[in-house]
Parts: C-alpha cells; structure tokens; sequence
C-alpha cells in the first residue's frame, strides 16, 4: 500500500486535513444536547475533584496519553455512536479529557477512518458544552490493523484479523489520533517500515511464510514523530501504541514484535540510519526535516509492556526507560495504589490499566509519558481516583467497563 503523507485533518477534505464543525447546525444542537445530558448522568452533586491535576505552572504546557477504548468491531460503528451522542462509555472518556484539560493529548484505540470523521467527532464531543476543551489541530494517518497481507500468517487457512499487518477486525481498528491546543508542523511516520529492516529484530524463526518475512511491518499501528508548534518552541511528539504481547504460542510472536516496536524508539533516539519514514527519509531523531537534533520530545503511549510484572519482554523497555535523552517521571495515583496486586512486583502506585486479574494480569503499568531530559518536568500524574474520591465512578470497579481499563496519563513540562 503507497504511503500517504499525513496531514492535519478536516473531515470533509480527505486524509489528514484539519477539522471543521457540523456543517447541519440544528443536528449539530441536538448532538451536543444528547452529549450533555449523558455527561449529566455521569456527574454527583457537589462533587470535589479530588484526581484532578493542578493548575499548571507558569509556562508550562501539559501533554497526556490516553487509551480510551474508542474502538468498535464494525467499521463506522464509532462514527455512529459519536454522532448518536448517547454513549455512557464515550461520555465518561470525555469528562475525564475535560477534567486533565491536557494541551497535547494522544488517544490510543480510536478508529481511524480515511476522512478522519471520527477524529473530528471526538473533537467537537470535548469542545462542546459547559467546561468543553478545544483542540483546533488534529494529527491522523493511516494504521496497519485491520489491513490484510494478502497471506495466512497464522496458518489458519482462513483470512482473518490475525493475517493483517496488524490485528484489526476492519482498516484502522484501535488506530490513534493526536489532538492539540498548539499548531501541527510537520511530522514522520513509520506505519510501512518492515520489521526485516531492524538489524538483529526478534522476528520468530520459520513461523510466517517466507515469501511473507520481508513484507511484514514493524508497526502494529504505526510510529509517529510529530512537531507541534508551542509557544515555548518546538516540541517533538513521538507516538505509538505496540502490539499487546500475549495472544501468541510458543513462538512468541506479539511478544517478540513487542519488543522490537519498543526497540524502535531507542534506535530512533540514537540516530540509528537503519529506519526509513513513510515519505523515504532515512535516518532518526536527528533526521526530521526542519528540525535540530537536540530539540525536546515527550514520548507518548500505551507501550503494552510493564517494567516488572505482566507479559512481555521487558529489555527495550529498560532501555528506554534508561535512555540518557529520557525522564521517566514516575507518574503515580491514589486509585492504583489502595489496589495492589499482592503477587506484584512493581510499585502499585505506578500502574496504568486495570486488566482481569483472574485469569489475567491484574493492574499493569503500560502508558507512558516520558519527556526529554532537556524539559523542565512540573509534574506527572495518572487520572485513577481513590475509592472514596467521587470522581470514581469515572474510572469503576473493573467490570463493566465504565470509560477504559486504561487510566490517563499526564506529564507537565516547558522550555529549560
């Protein structure tokens, strides 16, 4: 599939153009007052907000990560719900985005549609209302779930989600967006990359069918390095979502290609010459057009691994963490920590998502916000409520879920 080189979105202009409003405004009245009254069933009377962050520092900008569980089985069922405007689910996400108010806000599983419909939606369900917040600059480019090899990678003799490039029921399932406060400039993606191109990858030995090997993508989504222009200067977004490292046998294959998408941030951070972008730019960091191999990043993502419990090969997360251009700011929440996993090795305070814990892995940290070294960090923090905060029934108990088992996750920094 050719790239495509990305823009920012407008729905009704193609791929990658910047968002515009209802055109239908009586439609557009009648969806926002649906939005409201679902955001009203959610809210207590009087309730303090007792997870939210605090105001932020003079000059300082804050960016968050977020897997809100915005992906449907059905292609266009997202589009549906959104402009129903009904959605519990969906209303409960955009409370918490208005309670962080994040500048620049990176959403995990949302579908992607080649118009950008959904993204656009979304961005009018957080702008509209009482206490709404806007994101005028949408980021969005093509992802690889749902897109189909042409082989049956997992032997099944079927065609199925399992032989896309990655594990998708349609095109763009559990794609991503990013949505910002401050202008998008321009950006790299990596959604074509081949995984056989990163030198000594983990790709499992005799599993795919050789003829398949070299045509196989590194990326489950895509990898995303996007400058957004704030007033503080330049400010280097790199975005990801890695394919989960379980639902796999013995040859490990999510595992393994966990791994290397994880890799892939600490090759690029090195200027590693190995990877090439979708536009046939070659190199790393140091590599972006327009752009100074020193300027300042945050990394953003559900990374799909933790650093001490759960599934996973853990050693490109250690090293990432480890990172000399990286801060690991360590954010923590009250919710984590008054429900610890007493099999657990990891700091409980520190956890992200909130998986089954029979059978399962129970509590996880998986999302991550990791600015540069060069960024003044004011603070870092995950939205998961203590079980006496009202703000939890934004979060629940686990099952059902009532917005995602994934928590918010924010970090704010500004300029050295």
């Amino acid at each position: 599939m050719p790239a495509r080189r990305p823009r920012r979105h407008r729905p009704d202009a193609g791929e990658g153009r910047r968002h515009r409003r209802l055109r239908n405004p009586a439609r557009r009245r009648a969806a926002v007052a649906r939005w409201l009254k679902a955001l009203a069933a959610l809210l207590p009377l009087a309730a303090p907000a007792l997870a939210e962050p605090q105001a932020l520092s003079s000059g300082a900008i804050r960016v968050a990560t977020f897997n809100a569980s915005l992906s449907r089985p059905a292609p266009g069922q997202l589009v549906q719900e959104l402009r129903l405007g009904r959605s519990t689910q969906i209303a409960a996400v955009v409370e918490i985005i208005r309670r962080v108010r994040p500048d620049i806000l990176l959403i995990n599983e949302i579908d992607h549609d080649p118009r950008g419909v959904a993204a656009a939606l979304f961005a009018e369900a957080l702008r509209d209302g009482p206490d709404g917040v806007d994101y005028p600059h949408v980021f969005l480019a093509p992802v690889n779930t749902g897109l189909q090899t042409g082989f049956d990678l997992d032997g099944d003799g079927e065609t199925g989600p399992r032989d896309a490039y990655g594990y998708g029921r349609h095109e763009g399932h559990y794609g991503m967006v990013l949505f910002s406060r401050f202008a998008v400039g321009p950006a790299r993606t990596f959604q074509t990359l081949p995984w056989a191109a990163m030198p000594g990858n983990l790709m499992p030995e005799a599993y795919y069918p050789p003829e398949a090997e070299p045509l196989l993508r590194l990326s489950s989504k895509s990898h995303w390095d996007v400058a957004v222009e704030t007033p503080g200067g330049r400010l280097r977004i790199l975005a990801s979502h890695p394919t989960p490292p379980v639902f796999d046998g013995p040859e490990r294959r999510n595992a393994r290609r966990n791994h290397d998408e994880i890799r892939f941030w600490v090759d690029y951070l090195n200027g590693a010459g190995w990877m090439t972008d979708d536009a046939g730019r070659a190199g790393g960091f140091d590599a972006f057009a327009d752009g100074a191999a020193e300027e300042p990043f945050v990394l953003l993502g559900d990374l799909n691994v933790d650093p001490e419990d759960g599934d996973g090969m853990r050693d490109a997360l250690a090293r990432l963490l480890a990172h000399p251009r990286v801060v690991d700011p360590r954010p923590a929440s009250a919710g984590a920590a008054a429900d610890p996993d007493p099999d657990h090795r990891g700091d409980p305070a520190l956890d992200t998502a909130a998986f089954r814990r029979d059978p399962g892995p129970g509590h996880l940290r998986v999302d991550y916000a990791l600015p540069s070294r060069d960024l003044a960090v004011h603070g870092a923090g995950v939205f998961w409520p203590a079980p006496d905060d009202p703000l939890r029934r934004l979060v629940g108990e686990g099952r059902p879920v009532v917005s995602s088992d994934h928590r918010l996750v924010w970090v704010d920094v500004s300029p050295p």
